[in-house]
């Protein structure tokens, strides 16, 4: 008898924005596949019993290829086990839930997808940036930041500029100076307010705010590193008055009045 395959969200860091759902998937699982962004804290609601398998990458470093935790996950159900698959905030949003479901189907594998809070809504929330508001910003994107440098989707950017109010970058601190460029050729103004959120939800939060012209001078005084969040749009001017995280350092940008 064939086991089943749970795509678990784990949430942006911080444990208890895992959904209840997630929380009992990983209760009944008898093996969890864990990324590295993944808070370890959540693995203490395994049984003691249940098998725990780190498939946790860093930049330019894969502990486990896609492709072997493709294989394990159909293995393992294969012999009628429980399989949580637990990935930093939404298996479907940049956490190649969909390339796992995928090979769940291929193999005739059972699975459900449990969803989880994405970054680009938690850690700007954390930062007391709204990514709606309904005078500063009517429309959001979130975009990778892996394929900058890329000349196949460079001319993304040049649409992003002006089609949305408020992009959110996954995993682009190392591309940041592309991007920027990228964004002021397109037309959008140097003096565009963005922020970087480091460690987004959890107690080692920081973010660091500025201008597109700015931002890597700011960035470089704080040391800030991945992972963290971007945001680029006028609703980072609300970080100085929604602010609710206590945070180390303190932002730059003008208030929004009235």
């Amino acid at each position: 008898m064939a086991g089943k395959v749970y795509l678990v969200g784990a949430g942006p860091g911080d444990p208890d924005l895992i959904t209840v759902k997630g929380l009992r998937c990983l209760e009944q699982a008898d093996v969890i596949l864990y990324d590295r962004l993944v808070n370890t804290e959540l693995l203490a609601y395994a049984r003691k019993d249940a098998q725990l398998v780190y498939c946790g990458k860093l930049p330019h470093y894969h502990t486990m290829k896609q492709e072997t935790i493709n294989h394990f996950l159909v293995k393992y159900a294969k012999r009628g086990l429980t399989v949580v698959r637990l990935k930093g905030g939404d298996p479907f949003v940049f956490g190649r839930g969909g390339e796992e479901a995928e090979e769940c189907v291929k193999h005739d594998v059972p699975f459900e997808i449990v969803p989880g809070i994405t970054s680009g809504i938690a850690a700007s929330a954390y930062a007391g940036i709204p990514v709606t508001h309904r005078t500063l910003s009517k429309s959001f994107a979130f975009v990778t930041g892996h394929q900058a440098g890329d000349a196949a989707a460079e001319h993304q950017w040049g649409h992003l500029a002006n089609a949305v109010d408020t992009i959110c970058v996954y995993m682009g601190v190392s591309h940041l100076p592309t991007i920027l460029r990228n964004l002021i050729q397109a037309g959008k103004p140097a003096d565009t307010p963005i922020a970087l959120v480091h460690w987004g939800t959890c107690s080692e939060q920081r973010t660091v705010t500025g201008t597109l012209a700015t931002i890597e001078d700011e960035i470089k005084r704080a040391n800030i590193a991945n992972p963290s969040m971007i945001i680029i749009g006028e609703v980072v001017r609300l970080h100085h008055r929604l602010n609710w995280f206590k945070e180390e350092i303190e932002p730059h940008l003008p208030v929004v009045h009235g």
